[in-house]
């Protein structure tokens, strides 16, 4: 028995027992620590063939867990591959092919949309067939370079002999398996952010600053936001919020790493009227728990195991929380609505509805469709408090 055909098993093995209850990656990675009899060459070939499973969505729903795995090998790999080799070596052989290309020579033309198989409408944006497709690659890994740091850290890349490609001055795009922290201290020069994320700065209202700003992070998590915003804005005064502990303690240990001093931190459910003030402010940030479907390409076992009925729920948690933390903007300031989500049902649909309930009025609204950069895609709207 060949090794490619133990590696083909031991993956259908994991794919029968895992049942998409949490992700699928720490879910795995406690799998091998049970089972020691795979190496760290095993568990990297076992779980390549895992997530090109994942990759295809329900394309080929009704086939085999081994028909899906090579299919997702195939239309994922653009390399000569051992294992597509010994069972498909006509595939293998065309390994180079475009993948509109592979998807007709497998048969798939007519059904290419069940890779991403939602029937929820999409923002506009992600309607696009490179949407769907951009889910068989893994995005890739990106780098905010702080201000001032931007020579600093390329040539430490560089003396490293890391490969990185150069999207703008202070972004960096690395292959996604790349260390980055062996030669650089997160968040010190650099903070790890997608580019989408980082897109975000591209619609603060903010142009000539008289005072500090007042600023809240209500979903703060473990303060990316927070950081792009500091970053910005280096006199910013501000408050950061996330209802678990545990998520406020990452992003206490950022802040020092990033030498923000100026802040302040509270566990605080937004989705329910708040026990205190957190004050008022020019710009509450209000990044909201969402389907996280512009990141599948990171997450694909989400494309399996996500159930659409959870969309509606999150619509009505991410309304709770825009309209609470809207009572907390001052007159002319700003809330900055936002998601990982291309589902119209998170985005713009909880922005008409935000609109009705609170006055305030739309600036403007985008889908960072960041799947033609290998990016993340996420929607952001700026909404105002009339004066």
């Amino acid at each position: 028995m060949s090794r490619y055909y133990s590696y083909l098993r031991s993956a259908e093995t994991i794919l029968e027992q895992y049942r998409g209850t949490e992700p699928f990656a720490g879910w795995l990675k406690r799998y091998f620590i049970q089972h020691k009899k795979f190496g760290s060459g095993d568990r990297k070939q076992v779980s390549r063939l895992c997530y090109s499973y994942f990759r295809c969505g329900h394309l080929l729903s009704s086939g085999s867990a081994e028909e899906r795995i090579l299919l997702g090998i195939f239309l994922c790999s653009y390399e000569p591959d051992p294992v597509l080799a010994e069972f498909k070596p006509e595939w293998d052989q065309a390994i180079l092919l475009p993948v509109e290309e592979k998807i007709k020579m497998a048969g798939l033309t007519p059904s290419i949309s069940q890779i991403f198989p939602f029937g929820l409408q999409r923002s506009t944006g992600a309607e696009d067939q490179r949407f769907v497709l951009s889910h068989l690659q893994q995005p890739e890994l990106f780098l905010r370079i702080r201000p001032g740091c931007e020579d600093k850290v390329t040539g430490i890349l560089q003396k490293a002999l890391i490969t990185y490609r150069q999207v703008s001055r202070t972004c960096l795009a690395l292959p996604n398996s790349t260390k980055v922290d062996t030669v650089l201290e997160p968040d010190s020069m650099t903070v790890i952010q997608d580019l989408s994320s980082q897109r975000i700065a591209e619609l603060l209202p903010f142009a000539d600053i008289k005072k500090p700003l007042m600023v809240w992070d209500c979903c703060a998590g473990s303060g990316g936001k927070s950081l792009l915003i500091h970053d910005n804005y280096p006199d910013v005064l501000l408050t950061a919020t996330d209802r678990r502990d545990n998520i406020l303690f990452n992003l206490l240990q950022r802040f020092r790493t990033a030498g923000i001093q100026n802040y302040k931190a509270f566990a605080a459910d937004v989705s329910k009227p708040l026990a205190r003030s957190p004050g008022m402010f020019d710009l509450v940030i209000a990044d909201v728990p969402c389907s996280g479907s512009g990141t599948w390409g990171r997450t694909p076992e989400q494309l399996v195991y996500f159930g659409q009925q959870k969309v509606a729920e999150y619509h009505a948690l991410q309304l709770e929380i825009a309209v609470n933390a809207a009572k907390y903007i001052k007159r002319g300031g700003h809330l900055l609505y936002i998601t990982c989500s291309v589902f119209r049902m998170e985005n713009e649909e909880v922005v008409e509805e935000l609109i009705q309930r609170t006055g305030l009025q739309l600036q403007k609204s985008t889908l960072l469709a960041g799947y033609s950069e290998k990016a993340d895609s996420l929607f952001a709207a700026l909404l105002q408090n009339p004066l």
